[in-house]
């Protein structure tokens, strides 16, 4: 079998583990594909990188290619997210003071109830509460947001300060910031070098939060249509095998190893194994499902998502929301999902578009064909969003 080799860019996280067991676990060369991971420092990196052509596709946030189709990044061509690799695996961290006031005034740290947690925060701040994201445009600053909006805090009360994943424990034992949202193995890592305490997983804010996706440019997917797929069925039989909780151990002690995290693979097996010490005194909570690959349709890229998203964004960005809604819509490219991974057996949803934050509860729903399990994805607060019908237009005008 010939073997094409294919440069992937990633940033140091456990939501990396599809792309670096597809390589390591043979998914990829099962495929034709040797994949040549390049490990990366920062989010815009990444999508500069891509933009160029300097790598073929790319592990992303979800909403910085809903930023780009609404004109807010540079100038690069067309960039599609053809499926998700991670929903969760982020965490909520606060400094020492606030441990300490939150402790003070009663709070228990359950790590599983948005609402208190929020209130308790809301309570112990005074002035403005500094928050590490990773990138403006990044699942963590939605989450942020929807939280602390829904806990009292005002719009002015809270600035939301770019920091990249890895120099979150600095960030925080610096005073640069007052808590951060990150995803692992960073928020352990920042509890282990003391002064961090967990304050909530990211799925008690949002049940199903995307996290990460696979990011092409449009003219790679449309020229290499066979590329495409075998990458795509590489990664979904990577993140279904991470799903099984047996080789979440093995998992950790890859990805940790020097030319991928670097880290103590005690530190990714956290969050991969979903039981997480939220504080330096050993505090343990367990995290059920903290980070989910492929289960429950966390793979599928919902058309919906890129509109919920394209609407907060455009709202913040003073756009016209429905116009960005059908530009965003566009470039979650579930017909790619369809046709690259039905053969493989991949349960396909019968429609493309859903009620967000509708489940609360994982439900058996029709499917392509059969049934087919959907993961829960209400909001803590309640909230849903229904997205507009979508208006295609021809691909290259998107």
């Amino acid at each position: 079998m010939q073997v094409t080799r294919l440069r992937l860019g990633y940033l140091p996280l456990i939501d990396a583990a599809p792309l670096i067991m597809a390589q390591e676990m043979g998914f990829a060369a099962e495929e034709g594909l040797a994949l040549e991971l390049v490990r990366l420092n920062a989010w815009a990196q990444a999508r500069d990188m891509l933009g160029a052509g300097l790598i073929e596709a790319a592990h992303m946030l979800v909403p910085m290619p809903v930023a780009q189709a609404l004109g807010l990044g540079p100038r690069l061509p067309a960039m599609d997210l053809v499926m998700f690799l991670s929903q969760g695996g982020q965490a909520f961290a606060i400094n020492a003071a606030l441990e300490t006031r939150l402790r003070a005034g009663g709070h228990g740290f359950d790590f599983a109830d948005a609402r208190a947690a929020g209130l308790a925060l809301r309570r112990a701040v005074s002035g403005v509460l500094r928050v590490g994201v990773p990138f403006p445009f990044s699942t963590q600053s939605e989450l942020v947001r929807h939280w602390l909006g829904a806990s009292g805090f005002a719009p002015d009360a809270v600035e939301l300060v770019t920091v990249p994943p890895p120099r979150m424990a600095a960030a925080l034992a610096m005073g640069e910031v007052d808590a951060f949202c990150v995803g692992e193995p960073w928020a352990s890592f920042a509890v282990a070098q003391g002064g961090a305490a967990l304050l909530l997983p990211g799925r008690a804010i949002w049940a199903a939060p995307p996290e990460k996706g696979l990011v092409l440019r449009r003219d790679f997917a449309a020229s290499q249509p066979e590329l495409t797929g075998a990458l795509m069925r590489a990664l979904w039989r990577a993140g279904r095998w991470l799903d099984d909780p047996e080789h979440r151990g093995s998992a950790a002690e890859i990805i940790s190893r020097p030319e991928y995290l670097d880290l103590p693979s005690e530190l990714a097996g956290r969050g991969l194994g979903g039981t997480l010490m939220i504080s330096s005194g050993g505090e343990l909570r367990h995290a059920p499902d903290f980070i989910a690959f492929n289960a429950g349709a966390a793979s599928f890229p919902w058309r919906s998502i890129a509109a919920l998203l394209a609407d907060r964004i455009a709202r913040r960005q003073g756009l016209d929301p429905d116009a960005a809604m059908q530009a965003a819509m566009g470039h979650f490219r579930t017909d790619l999902y369809r046709q690259h991974l039905r053969a493989a057996g991949a349960s396909l949803p019968g429609a493309s578009s859903r009620l967000e934050g509708a489940l609360k509860a994982d439900r058996m729903v029709p499917a392509e064909k059969g049934q087919m399990i959907l993961r829960a994805d209400a909001f803590f607060d309640g909230q849903t969003f229904e997205p507009p019908p979508w208006r295609p237009e021809p691909l290259s005008r998107n």
